[in-house]
């Protein structure tokens, strides 16, 4: 049972008073915030193995061994501390308490903000765990961002996720969507942000972690999640290290030809782009939590992941996000890289872009919004609209109130925004909603609007609506041999 009241020293002593729960921490960047806890709460003799800090880099690599990346910091240090330390619980103390003990070791490496104020706060923090004795372990991890403005305070708030990952991971392991709630207790967004998490070993065999990463989202402990083309979760700092992202923004329900028409087209142009190293570039599809959602009811998790799956099969990188407004996007993008970014965008898109009534939020309005969203270095890139009457909506004839022409032929002059060039025409003719109402009635020709691979994935799954009963090689199947029989 989830006990939201339940505080971060009561959690520490329930852990302390479970005599099978035993095992190591090793922190290293802030100091040892999590250990502390435990020790302050009573009866941590019954917890912890060791605690240790190796904060001098000859130390740390002499325990752990070298970074190629240079970086401690980062979730490959941290997995090479889990390993060593629980390896050194296990051989230690299997003998003489391995079979009525629950061996587990804590690790986090982390960067506080420094006296100037100047850093990222940020760090890696994980669990390797049994929940047997002596039986396989498991492991979560997780990576935030410390968000105080104190140092002391980003210590008070490690120590206390790291209480609450350990609790969860003891207590509320039967429900990892549970688990991942509680790592917030006693804290709050503005705090400290979990932008990744990872649940891997045979308890969470069952798990999917784009499931979580959605779930990170929409609970607000993150303003956005990303996973790669093999369904794994990825951190978006260290994905999108000294890369140029090309991003393209929509419901993607399914993603059609025109999508490809303007991925292709679209990055073909911004790698020409001067200012772009074509072998840096990421192409990336974004669903944000409004286009998850259809008539303002909860997300389907099953169509969420139907519309990754093809995303994925096509090789795409996949994030999650919960910015309405273009400009929030951009502002997210440029703390992640510093390389010029593109955005992919149709003509609609454009004209929401535009719509001032977005803005009214902020004291500038849609100067403070564009402020943002053109100071960087990013351009749109805009797919062209096939009029009924069969003439092409571009950039050129784009139509706006007189008061915001001025402004838009700047953002033209000034190579901030453009067409997208050879673009098919023929599949501009189908809208993403017609082609989904053709694919639910099984319309001919629905299979020549989508790419060639995402049809069968389509058909095999029976996905968005797809009349199965018409088509599903199990149910023709059955059909035939009925027809055989007669």
């Amino acid at each position: 049972m989830y006990d939201k009241t339940l505080g971060t020293k009561q959690k520490a002593l329930k852990i302390n008073l479970d005599r099978r729960i035993y095992g190591s921490f090793a922190e290293i960047g802030a100091g040892q915030e999590t250990a502390a806890i435990f020790f302050k709460a009573g009866g941590a003799s019954g917890t912890v193995a060791k605690t240790m800090s190796a904060y001098d880099m000859t130390f740390s690599d002499a325990i752990y061994g070298n970074e190629e990346s240079g970086r401690y910091v980062c979730e490959s240090r941290l997995l090479k501390m889990l390993h060593k330390e629980y390896s050194l619980v296990e051989k230690r103390l299997a003998e003489k308490r391995g079979s009525d003990s629950l061996f587990f070791a804590f690790a986090n490496t982390v960067v506080a903000l420094n006296y100037q104020k100047t850093n990222e706060s940020h760090g890696w923090i994980g669990l390797r765990f049994q929940l047997r004795p002596q039986g396989p372990y498991n492991d979560v991890v997780i990576h935030v961002r410390m968000l105080d403005n104190e140092n002391v305070l980003q210590q008070q708030a490690l120590g206390i996720i790291g209480v609450n990952l350990m609790y969860g991971c003891y207590y509320y392991y039967k429900s990892p969507e549970t688990l991942l709630r509680s790592l917030m207790d006693d804290l709050s967004p503005e705090r400290i942000e979990i932008d990744m998490i990872r649940f891997s070993g045979p308890d969470f065999i069952e798990v999917d972690n784009r499931l979580m990463s959605l779930h990170l989202v929409k609970n607000g402990f993150t303003d956005a999640a990303l996973f790669g083309p093999d369904g794994g979760v990825l951190q978006p700092s260290e994905a999108f290290y000294k890369k140029h992202i090309l991003l393209l923004r929509g419901r993607l329900r399914p993603i059609t030809n025109v999508h490809i028409d303007m991925i292709e087209n679209g990055s073909a142009q911004f790698k020409a782009e001067p200012d772009v190293d074509s072998d840096r570039v990421i192409q990336v599809s974004e669903l944000t939590l409004r286009n998850l959602k259809a008539d303002d009811r909860e997300i389907d998790e099953k169509d969420f992941l139907d519309r990754v799956d093809i995303l994925c099969s096509l090789g795409h990188m996949v994030m999650i996000s919960n910015f309405h407004e273009y400009y929030r996007l951009v502002s997210y993008l440029s703390k992640l890289s510093r390389l010029k970014a593109g955005l992919l965008l149709g003509i609609p898109s454009l004209q929401d872009i535009f719509e001032e009534s977005h803005y009214k939020s902020l004291s500038g309005g849609i100067l403070e919004s564009f402020a943002t969203l053109f100071s960087r270095k990013v351009k749109l890139f805009i797919y062209p609209t096939l009029h009924p009457d069969g003439t092409i909506y571009d950039c050129e004839n784009f139509t706006l109130p007189d008061h915001l022409r001025p402004l838009y032929q700047y953002l033209l002059l000034n190579n901030k925004i453009e067409d997208i060039h050879n673009y098919n025409r023929e599949h501009m003719q189908w809208t993403t909603d017609q082609v989904l109402e053709r694919i639910k009635r099984n319309e001919p020709g629905w299979e020549n609007l989508v790419p060639e691979s995402v049809v069968q994935i389509i058909k095999d799954n029976c996905l968005f609506g797809f009349p199965c009963d018409v088509y599903h090689p199990k149910v023709v199947k059955q059909i035939h041999q009925a027809v055989g029989n007669m």
